[in-house]
């Protein structure tokens, strides 16, 4: 059988052809597309920002018999920007304090906006939880951090980002930043019935993106 009898009608065969190499262009298109901006994205090289934890001022820690743990922690963060040539945009950004993986403070919202190439950003949420409910090996862990004098904690940052080079703003990607929080208990009380808690040294955050 002859390649004529397999295209007897001419017309739909244009017209097959027509749609080959059209979709044959796109995908090009595409595929070009795609590898302009990865070959822009590697010699760019983004890095991820870099966070620390400036201070943590803890003004009230108390734990109560029933397993209540009320807090009030000020902490300061820092963000910078360590790219030369990438901008980020910080769509959504939730700070809380946790102890031994369980959150124990609400979360509180960051400012959001852009931060340029080498920018530093520098937030002081408060940090409060109010009678919220832990189980009790952490309250006997609480109990053996007093006696041992040290009490570690992480304030996380939870939220979204995109990066900007020129004119092209990617999509939002994941962040997600764990900063410890050493504090160590004095003497007495901070304001009469919670200890009195004293933040240690700068710390630097992990971060993933």
């Amino acid at each position: 059988m002859s390649g004529k009898d397999d295209c007897g009608n001419h017309g739909s065969c244009k017209r097959r052809k027509f749609y080959r190499r059209a979709f044959a262009c796109i995908l090009a298109i595409i595929v070009l597309i795609l590898l302009i901006i990865l070959i822009v994205w590697l010699a760019l090289r983004p890095t991820k920002p870099r966070f620390y934890l400036q201070d943590a001022n803890v003004q009230q820690f108390n734990l109560s018999s029933s397993y209540l743990l009320t807090s009030y922690i000020q902490v300061t963060i820092s963000s910078r920007n360590p790219n030369d040539k990438v901008g980020i945009y910080y769509d959504k950004l939730d700070t809380y304090a946790s102890y031994k993986s369980q959150q124990i403070t609400l979360p509180s919202a960051l400012p959001t906006g852009y931060q340029g190439h080498g920018d530093v950003e520098v937030w002081s949420p408060y940090l409060v939880g109010s009678t919220v409910p832990i189980a009790p090996y952490l309250s006997d862990s609480l109990q053996q951090d007093e006696s041992a004098g040290l009490l570690l904690l992480y304030i996380k940052i939870d939220g979204r980002l995109r990066w900007k080079v020129g004119s092209w703003i990617s999509g939002h990607y994941h962040i997600y930043v764990n900063c410890p929080a050493l504090l160590t208990f004095g003497d007495g009380k901070a304001n009469g019935y919670s200890p009195s808690l004293k933040f240690r040294q700068i710390s630097t955050c992990s971060v993933d993106v």
